[in-house]
C-alpha cells in the first residue's frame, strides 16, 4: 500500500480525467494497434508490434501508477494551521549561504511552473512538516546534513 499523496481538486480531477482516458479510447487505440501491427505476420521480427505492445505496456503501468495515487490521495485544501508548513503549502526557506527558495510541499502532479517542489514524505519535506516561521530544522540527504530556516509559508493559491 502507498503513502498518502496530497493533491489539489484540479490535480485529482485531472488524473482521474487521464485515467479515464487511458481505460477507455487508450486501450482501445493500443488493442487496435497491436492488431494492425499482428496482421503484418511473423511476430519474431515484427518491430511494429514489438512497438505497440512497448507502448501498451506502459500505458498500463500509467494506469496502476494514477490508481495507486487516486485511491490515496488526500484531496483538497491543505489542512493547515496559520502558519505552520503542511502539505499544500508555499514556503520559503533560506539556506546556511543566504540563498532563499520558494518550493510548494506536494505532489508532482501540482507542480507550478517557477516553483520548487519538495515531496511531504521526502527527507526535507518531512523536516518542513509542522515548522514555523523562523524555525530552523536539519535534515539528511544523500549530501549529507543540511539546514534551511522557514522564512515564510503561505497556501498554495488555485
Amino acid at each position: 500500500m502507498s503513502e498518502p499523496v496530497w493533491l489539489s481538486q484540479a490535480a485529482y480531477d485531472r488524473l482521474n480525467a487521464e485515467l479515464e482516458e487511458l481505460r477507455g479510447s487508450g486501450r482501445r487505440e493500443a488493442s487496435a494497434a497491436i492488431e494492425r501491427a499482428r496482421a503484418h505476420g511473423d511476430l519474431k521480427e515484427n518491430a511494429e508490434y514489438d512497438v505497440a505492445k512497448d507502448e501498451q505496456g506502459k500505458m498500463e503501468a500509467r494506469i496502476r501508477q494514477l490508481e495507486d495515487m487516486l485511491r490515496n490521495a488526500q484531496v483538497g485544501e491543505a489542512d493547515q494551521v496559520e502558519g505552520v508548513v503542511a502539505a499544500g503549502t508555499v514556503v520559503t526557506v533560506t539556506d546556511s549561504d543566504g540563498d532563499a527558495e520558494e518550493v510548494l510541499i506536494g505532489s508532482i502532479e501540482d507542480k507550478v511552473p517557477g516553483l520548487g517542489l519538495v515531496s511531504a514524505s521526502s527527507p526535507l519535506g518531512q523536516a518542513l512538516i509542522g515548522a514555523k516561521v523562523g524555525d530552523t530544522v536539519s535534515y539528511t540527504a544523500p549530501g549529507g546534513t543540511f539546514s534551511v530556516t522557514v522564512t515564510d509559508i503561505r497556501p498554495l493559491e488555485g
